[in-house]
């Protein structure tokens, strides 16, 4: 642990009786919108019919208690970071230590709408202690905002900030060097990392490929293997896959970009409002992925129960598009070369934007790629043997990031 750093503590998921009482006084009470005859509802977004089974399971047979139990079966923790111009954020994250000293550190940052749950699938197939397989540290926290962190009081906590609240708890954690993985806002917070602490952050994988097409000014290599190929079938559906995103599915982003606390009112005060917004997503944004009615309501009682209340999650969208800095004028700057840190690229032909490969090696050093024939925009929980295989092969014995981290080879 940092000599600087508040103590790390363990700490354990405990929801108010009162508050699992009054979640289920509104979902009794709950109005209902009608809808059209439709033979496609989906594409007016969440049906009516799985809204009303899904609330109507919520309030009388899901057992939030099981969830939380089975959330406390984690290596949860919990500790202050300091964050320059804010409080100190109150930051809940699970850390698995591997029996392995030599196993290497691997931050996991989730996105919206996931949480922490999302690396759930992934620790025990990353807690190896064969000779034939890496092994990884995994630190995991809720974002401030989201889950069991604290929510953030003053406007201006954006990309950089995120940034610095999960370095700087592995930094108190004593892992100076280390590995990220994520996607979605994972994406863009691991890039942000790698781009302000790039001695610290040694190598990145995403599973979310956000770049652009090469230009002869800044990547004429890849420019000219651009104009002189053509894209593969694969890439050709990917591309259609983000036309639809952007024509079809981005509506909640210009939203929660634009105006947050104008939705919020509608998840602060209604769980069924909720519930509908995040269960469109888990549907559209994954690759027909068999969703239990348990899962699905876990994953939204998670910002139901959230320390932060269940609106704060939507800031980050206004935040990171409205706090430009110089070394991070837009969002959009992790979406261009950062040279230091060595990444891995994972595509997912269901994800919300599918890029050409020549695109994604705009994004730096790319040491490996896997290009996945099912798997949507979670891939750390619809596909955890993908992002773990990738992640064994690109810092195992025979892969470009093997002893990456200074002494720390992963393997007995």
């Amino acid at each position: 642990m940092s000599s600087n750093s508040s103590p790390v503590e363990p700490c354990t998921i405990s929801v108010p009786d009162s508050q699992i009482n009054h979640l289920n006084q509104k979902l009794s009470l709950t109005t209902y919108p009608d809808e059209l005859d439709a033979a496609d509802q989906w594409c007016y977004g969440a049906p009516l019919s799985d809204i009303k089974r899904l609330a109507t399971y919520w309030e009388k047979t899901f057992s939030w208690r099981k969830a939380e139990s089975e959330i406390n079966n984690l290596p949860n923790y919990r500790t202050n970071i300091p964050v320059d111009g804010f409080d100190d954020v109150y930051i809940h994250f699970v850390h698995q230590v591997s029996p392995n000293p030599a196993a290497i550190p691997l931050l996991f940052c989730h996105g919206w709408p996931g949480s922490f749950i999302e690396v759930t699938k992934l620790l025990p197939l990353l807690h190896s202690t064969s000779k034939d397989s890496p092994a990884f540290h995994i630190i995991a926290p809720s974002l401030p905002n989201f889950g069991f962190s604290s929510r953030i009081h003053k406007p201006g906590f954006a990309l950089s900030q995120y940034a610095e609240t999960c370095h700087k708890l592995m930094l108190t954690l004593g892992y100076n060097k280390y590995v990220t993985q994520g996607g979605d806002w994972g994406f863009y917070i691991t890039r942000t990392m790698g781009l302000l602490y790039p001695d610290h952050v040694l190598a990145s994988h995403v599973n979310m490929v956000r770049a652009n097409a090469p230009t002869w000014s800044s990547n004429p290599v890849l420019a000219l293997q651009e104009k002189m190929s053509s894209y593969s079938l694969a890439e050709k559906r990917g591309m259609e896959r983000s036309k639809w995103f952007e024509e079809e599915g981005f509506g909640y982003n210009l939203l929660q970009a634009t105006k947050p606390q104008t939705i919020g009112y509608a998840f602060a005060d209604s769980p069924v409002a909720l519930l509908s917004w995040i269960y469109e997503k888990l549907h559209d944004w994954t690759d027909s992925y068999p969703w239990t009615d348990d899962e699905i309501l876990s994953w939204v009682s998670i910002y139901w129960f959230s320390t932060a209340g269940p609106n704060a999650h939507c800031r980050i969208y206004y935040e990171a598009l409205h706090n430009p800095t110089e070394e991070l004028p837009t969002k959009e700057s992790v979406e261009k070369w950062i040279p230091k840190v060595k990444l891995g690229l994972a595509y997912f032909p269901k994800e919300l934007t599918v890029v050409p490969r020549t695109w994604g090696q705009t994004l730096g050093p790319v040491v490996y790629e896997s290009e996945n024939e099912k798997g949507g925009h979670f891939a750390a929980w619809e596909r955890p043997d993908i992002i773990a295989k990738d992640l064994k092969r690109m810092f195992g014995k025979r892969g470009p990031c093997y002893g990456i981290v200074e002494g720390k080879n992963g393997y007995e």
